[in-house]
């Protein structure tokens, strides 16, 4: 489905590089779900709403440092816009509330 290598938020990666990502986030949760919630479809590119949801089983890196299990639960919005050359992705902006997902797992202190 993917151009190899794809254009991850303007960065090029190669793909065996975000399946890694994608194996790293279901071997730290458990049970995830993957809810469509919208779609827009436009020649060349397509746009889908995703909820996700989880329990955090086994350490997380994250853009803050890994964070240790604690069996919480989660459940964030994240927005992926696709762009499709050749029958392939080529290019993925993602906007994901990693914000959201790091308070529900309690990854960070009360703001000060």
């Amino acid at each position: 489905l993917y151009a190899d290598p794809v254009v991850l938020n303007g960065t090029s990666v190669p793909v065996d590089e975000l399946v890694g990502r994608y194996r790293a986030l279901h071997a730290a949760c458990a049970d995830i779900e993957i809810e469509l919630v919208d779609r827009a479809e436009a020649p060349g590119a397509l746009t889908v709403v995703l909820r996700q949801r989880g329990r955090h089983v086994d350490p997380l890196a994250t853009p803050v440092g890994t964070v240790a299990p604690a069996g919480r639960r989660f459940d964030v919005l994240g927005i992926d816009l696709l762009r499709v050359a050749g029958g392939r992705i080529t290019d993925i902006w993602v906007v994901a509330d990693e914000l959201g997902r790091l308070l529900q797992l309690d990854a960070l202190g009360p703001p000060s």
